[in-house]
């Protein structure tokens, strides 16, 4: 499969596959790199398939709010900050930029091939906003 023309098209295109429930394997090094919290640091898609299995364990719906995102491509890096959406299984909804929960960044680097070889995700994960007993205000 051909990759899009640029870094930033390339990300776009991972979160528009994510959306959709599908993982676009293509796009990344075969050992890439990640990083989630509460999950830590993972490699290549055995490992992401057990973070996103786990994320959609608690979830009825999530979604990245495409475009409200913003990109910044910086040599072989893409950064992005932006705004999730949906629902947990207790029926709890949530959007970024309207619930506190729900903003992430994400940084995205490439390898000479043009695949990504690591994605960190900085986000907090209690997406509904369910673990007030560890809120300080």
């Amino acid at each position: 499969m051909t990759l899009p023309a640029s870094r930033t098209d390339i990300v776009r295109r991972y979160f528009e596959e994510a959306d959709a429930g599908r993982v676009p394997a293509d796009l990344f090094a075969e050992d890439f790199e990640f990083y989630f919290p509460k999950f830590g640091v993972g490699r290549g898609m055995a490992e992401f398939g057990e973070l996103a299995a786990g994320m959609l364990s608690a979830l009825a719906a999530f979604g990245h709010c495409r475009d409200e995102l913003t990109f910044l491509e910086a040599g072989r890096s893409v950064v992005v900050e932006g705004a999730t959406q949906g629902m947990d299984k207790a029926g709890v909804a949530w959007r970024g930029g309207t619930t506190p929960g729900g903003r992430f960044c994400s940084i995205f680097d490439f390898d000479r091939q043009g695949l990504i070889s690591r994605m960190f995700i900085y986000a907090d994960p209690d997406y509904a906003g369910q673990d007030t007993e560890r809120f300080y205000w």
